[in-house]
């Protein structure tokens, strides 16, 4: 198991329940999955767009992604039901604590000017969601081999009830919100 859940485990759940005052060990929240998503409208033009995408998550996460399609045809952007659209990944377990670990560690520090992530992108059940401009702050990114710069979005979803439960648990957790 990697560090981070051990951890989890070991110092993070102890110290939620006693903060929240939790009866049951099933009340304490968990991670319980991480979702990265890369919206890629130029794929209904290029094809090779989609593989190049799959390929770039790939090596970021350690899994294979998956292509989303387009549900309905929409004539204004020129979309066709059907048309792949853009790509995501659902990661849980190992590979998810993994991920989270080098996101927040290795990744986040690389970013120019970072302040921290922000503390408020919680939507009211306990979920954090979070965009990213660039895949180049992961290591495993090689400027060279990319054919262009594109972000991402994260969403870490968890069984917390509220936003200040998630918000202890991702900041336990290693999460760098800003002050």
């Amino acid at each position: 198991m990697s560090t981070l859940g051990n951890e989890y485990k070991n110092s993070v759940a102890p110290a939620l329940m006693t903060k929240f005052g939790y009866k049951s060990v099933m009340q304490i929240p968990k991670l319980e999955k991480v979702v990265i998503n890369v919206g890629c409208g130029e794929a209904k033009e290029n094809s090779k767009v989609i593989d190049a995408v799959i390929a770039d998550l790939g090596k970021i996460t350690g899994q294979k992604a998956v292509a989303c399609r387009a549900k309905k045809s929409v004539a204004n952007f020129k979309l066709r039901e059907g048309a792949p659209i853009g790509v995501k990944v659902t990661l849980r377990g190992e590979r998810m604590y993994e991920f989270i670990d080098r996101l927040f560690n290795t990744a986040l520090p690389r970013v120019r000017d970072f302040r921290g992530i922000n503390p408020n992108s919680f939507d009211g059940r306990g979920n954090y969601a979070m965009g990213i401009k660039e895949q180049l702050i992961f290591p495993e990114i090689d400027y060279d081999k990319i054919d262009k710069v594109r972000g991402m979005d994260i969403i870490m979803v968890t069984t917390a009830k509220t936003d200040e439960e998630a918000r202890e648990l991702l900041t336990l957790m290693g999460a760098p919100f800003a002050r």
